[in-house]
């Protein structure tokens, strides 16, 4: 059994790792606060903005000539943008990622690859993937400006016939407790969906017409998906973060519980023992006189 000093030195050394611990979920409680605001703002934004593609490419009609960004062709060759975070201490989310990326890796022979966070940039960089850009140290609220860079890397590939898809695989931040690997479909564009053109749109007007808004408002799609993906991955981010400091705490605390009962049982010890021996001193006195 450890002696009871180097007990209180482990003790007082969890204690120490807790309080790090519990300040650095506090932290984590607040950014994904604002985080999750961020998140939850943008979907409606994004799906309507969806909405109003479908509207553009259903008045745009036929005759227009289609713009690249919906024009599909067989799969060949992909781009995947891998969003990660850049540091660790989050639990299971990173190897999710990284699982999720892997196996996309595996179903795609030699993909383009955006890495967006220096975990995935790294995990990359060791296999010798092929990454043709990398954006990392994005921070906690990154402006969609900040993230054109990669929307037109990844339209100019699609148009380019360079890659035939592009993917964007991050983690959706669904609850505080679940975060979902998502791979999402960026290029081509989807389908439009006709019904929304027919019923919720059919008196709107457009000038210029349809097709020059719709040519326009492509590329700004393409970016907002993009930067939505990022928001939801920063609150997946720290509400992993958030849980798993919280469960260290946690585990600290049984720990010092642990070592404590160890430390009285190793104190308790010693005293039985120093009065064991002044007991039996005393008796070898009394035999002695």
């Amino acid at each position: 059994m450890p002696s009871a000093r180097e007990i209180r030195r482990r003790i007082r050394s969890v204690r120490s790792t807790s309080q790090i611990t519990k300040a650095m979920e506090m932290v984590s409680a607040a950014k994904l606060r604002r985080a999750q605001n961020s998140a939850v703002a943008g979907r409606p934004y994004a799906d309507q903005l969806l909405d109003v593609v479908s509207v553009l490419h259903a008045r745009a009609g036929e005759s227009e000539e289609i713009h690249p960004f919906l024009r599909t062709r067989p799969e060949r060759r992909a781009m995947l943008i891998l969003v990660t975070p850049d540091r660790g201490l989050t639990g299971s989310l990173v190897g999710n990622l990284l699982r999720a990326a892997q196996n996309f890796l595996l179903d795609h022979p030699d993909p383009q690859i955006i890495a967006v966070g220096r975990k995935g940039r790294d995990f990359l960089v060791r296999r010798g993937r092929n990454v043709v850009a990398e954006f990392t140290a994005l921070g906690d609220r990154p402006g969609i400006l900040d993230l054109a860079p990669i929307a037109r890397i990844a339209g100019e590939a699609y148009t380019a016939e360079e890659v035939d898809q592009v993917s964007v695989l991050y983690g959706r931040f669904v609850t505080t407790t679940n975060q979902a690997v998502t791979t999402m479909p960026l290029l081509p564009i989807a389908a439009p969906r006709d019904e929304v053109a027919e019923v919720h749109y059919a008196d709107y007007l457009f000038e210029p017409s349809p097709a020059e808004v719709l040519n326009a408002l492509l590329p700004r799609y393409v970016e907002v998906e993009i930067y939505h993906a990022l928001l939801e991955a920063i609150a997946s981010e720290h509400a992993a973060r958030m849980v798993a400091m919280h469960n260290a705490t946690e585990n600290a605390k049984d720990i010092v519980k642990s070592l404590t009962l160890t430390y009285n049982k190793a104190r308790q010890a010693g005293i039985t023992k120093e009065i064991l021996e002044i007991a039996g001193g005393a008796e070898a006195l009394r035999a002695a006189s």
